[in-house]
This record gives C-alpha cells, structure tokens and sequence, in this order.
C-alpha cells in the first residue's frame, strides 16, 4: 500500500493529509438504503453546528506529558450558538432540547446523562473527547455556557445558574500520550467556538483524532436519512465517534470485508484482537418527540453498530444519546408550556432510518480516516479503498 503524506507545522499543530481526503463511503460504491440529506450529515436537521479541536504534535517514543500527541475534542450544538440565547421578556432564556439516552455497555462515560434522564432535557452543548479529558472538558463548557451568556439564571435570582453538561469519551491510548492531559480549555472553546452547519470533517478529526475501528484507522463519522413525505418529511442525523471491533466481525453492505482483508493489521503494538474499544453516538431529528420516545432511539442505534459487526465486548463503552430539535418553546421555569408528540405508530420510518444512519455514519468514519503513526511508532493502517471496492465486487455489492 503506497501512502502519500503532505505535512506542514500551524500553530504547533502538525496536520498529516493523503489521498483519501474528502472521500465517503458511497463514492467508493458502498450500497446504502433510505434517501439522506444535502451533506448526508448530522447538520441536514436544521440549526445543528458541529466543530472540531485536532491535537496532532510530535513522534516518536512515548514521554508522558511531552507526546506523541494524537487526540481532540469534538462539539455538536443542537440549536447552533445564535439560536441558543432568546431575549424574551429581557431575560436569558436558553432552548433546551427534549433528549433520551441509552447504554448498551457501560464501560466508558457519558457525563450529564442522569439529569437528562430525570429532566427529559438536554440543556447545551455535547461534547466527545479522550477518556482522560473528559473532566477539563467538562469543566470547560461550564465557562464557555457562561462567558456567552448561554445561561438559565432561576427567576428573581440571576446569580443562580448551574450547568450538567453532557460530555462523552473514547479511549485513544494506542496512539496517543492519553496521560499526558494534552487536552485544553482552550481546545475545547475552539472546538465549540467553530461549530458550523453546513458539511461535517470525518475521520482523523476531532475527538476521533487517535481512534481506531475494527483495528483499521476510525474516528468521527456522520449520516442522515429524510424520511417520505407520506412519513412526515422529517431528517434524522447520526454522529459517531467510533473506537471499538475486532476485524474478523468488520462487515461492509453484508460482505465479511475482515475475513477478506486480514492484513493491514496495528503494527509495533496497538489493539491486537482484544474484544475492547468504545462508540459514542448522537442522534438528532426534527421530529416532534418527547424524551421517553428520544429513548426509544437511542435504543435502535445498536442495530445499526451490529451490520457493521460491533457486538458490545465487555472492555466497551457503547453510549447513545438522541435530542429532537422541535418543540423549541417547551421548556420555561415559570409556566407551563404545550408541546407537540408524534404518534409511537408513526415511529417505525425514525428507527430504521437511525438503524440506516448510524450504519453509514461508522463506515464513514473508516473511509475517511488515513493512516496514522502515534506513541512508540505504533501504526494504524485506514481502510483501503481500492481492495474494499474489490471486495464488495467478489460478492455482487459494488454499487457502480
């Protein structure tokens, strides 16, 4: 495998490019089922920003506190940064998002999840990361919320405010100095701060800088799917941050692509067939759905990790959680509100489409992710084009 790198020193940031660049899943000819949006990403539900933070720095040995340094920060804000903050009646009043979460497998953190659970409301940011940085980034939506006013004080008591974000992690050691606690406020302010709609980067991005997927390169990926409008017109979007698998289960379209390429395995270290890893998941629609029905989502998208042949080993943390954007006034300390809900009937289009997303959202994540070296010369190789296109033609699944 012939791998071409273009690097250049920004800010101390070194940033390694090749020719995967831009290219997903369905350019490569993967065949996928059900209609997506514009940019088939998270950002088609309208008024969703996403930014990235990516940490690249140094190689070589591994030197704790000094590198290599393979990691980032990832933010999705469900109403952007303007539609966050409302002035009416002069008073800060921020749009909750109604949300639901689930966890297939414990083993990783999601902070935030049990007021999410008992309110029904998700009240800012989400933010991915590496295991170890989950509390300075944690802490550091807390100030952002509060530097930019994204703040609910109790009525008659504006000094009041508290804030549980939701912050969720992956485990990126195998190529990163994870406890050197690379990750800053800064970076994660960046991260939120550049937040956009529009086209998502995938792959070596973000929190998914050092992670690795069914021991190819992984990291982040997203996905949409709008439904008919006999089905309501409505867009369901997925984001995955995908650290988990073995290759021997890597399925692609129903092909046993692992079985088929069994080489190109971690070199010099790294997951050496250890049933370990993690995938976070968000799911957010336009739906009208109140929070026990966002629940029934986040339920679905393990349906759609097991075509790509996850299967929740013990060492994974597999945690999803799903917000809908409609609704946007239901949420007021002082007086109650009327909300919309969507019939559970009719609910039956969301849970394939979130089964259909987050399928491709993963393989996303692996196309777009590139070979990369880390700590103590550890290697992960990224998914290779050309033999998977091979390989779905050997079993008639080449989409020309």
């Amino acid at each position: 495998m012939k791998i071409i790198y273009f690097s250049f020193i920004y800010l101390g940031l070194v940033v390694f490019s090749n020719a995967q660049d831009n290219v997903r899943a369905r350019d490569l000819g993967v065949p996928f089922d059900g209609k997506t949006g514009l940019y088939n990403a998270i950002t088609d539900v309208a008024g969703i920003e996403v930014g990235h933070k990516t940490i690249i720095r140094g190689e070589g040995d591994l030197v704790v506190g000094e590198g290599p340094v393979r990691t980032g920060v990832t933010a999705i804000l469900p109403r952007g940064r303007g539609a966050i903050l409302s002035d009416q009646d002069n008073d800060y009043k921020y749009k909750p998002v109604f949300a639901g979460w689930y966890s297939l497998n414990g083993n990783g953190e999601m902070t935030g999840t049990t007021w999410v659970e008992e309110s029904g409301f998700l009240g800012g940011a989400i933010a991915i990361t590496n295991t170890h940085s989950v509390g300075i980034v944690h802490d550091a939506l807390i100030e952002w919320e509060i530097e930019n006013g994204i703040v609910n004080p109790l009525s008659g008591e504006p000094g009041v405010f508290w804030s549980l974000p939701v912050v969720a992690e992956t485990w990126d050691g195998s190529l990163n100095d994870i406890n050197g606690f690379h990750v800053t406020k800064e970076d994660a302010f960046e991260a939120l701060n550049n937040a956009k709609p529009g086209p998502v980067a995938e792959g070596n991005v973000g929190g998914g800088t050092g992670m690795v997927t069914h021991q190819f390169k992984g990291g982040i990926g997203t996905s949409s799917r709008v439904l008919s409008e006999e089905q309501g017109g409505y867009t369901v979007g997925v984001l995955v941050q995908s650290n988990y698998g073995i290759r021997d289960t890597l399925t692609i379209a129903g092909v046993p692509v692992g079985k088929e390429i069994t080489d190109l395995m971690p070199e010099r270290g790294g997951p050496q067939n250890q049933p370990y890893g993690s995938i976070i998941v968000t799911v957010a629609t336009d739906a009208p759905l109140l929070p026990h029905q966002l629940k029934r989502i986040a339920r679905r998208v393990p349906m759609g990790i097991a075509k790509v042949g996850g299967y929740a080993s013990n060492g994974s943390g597999d945690i999803f959680i799903a917000f809908s954007t409609a609704n946007e006034g239901a949420f007021h300390r002082d007086k109650n509100t009327n909300v919309e809900m969507m019939s559970n009937d009719d609910m039956g289009p969301l849970f394939l489409a979130t089964i259909q997303a987050t399928e491709e959202a993963i393989i996303n994540a692996m196309v777009a992710a590139e070979t990369m070296v880390g700590r103590d010369y550890i290697t992960i190789h990224e998914l290779p084009h050309d033999r998977l296109r091979e390989v779905l033609k050997k079993y008639n699944r080449l989409e020309e």
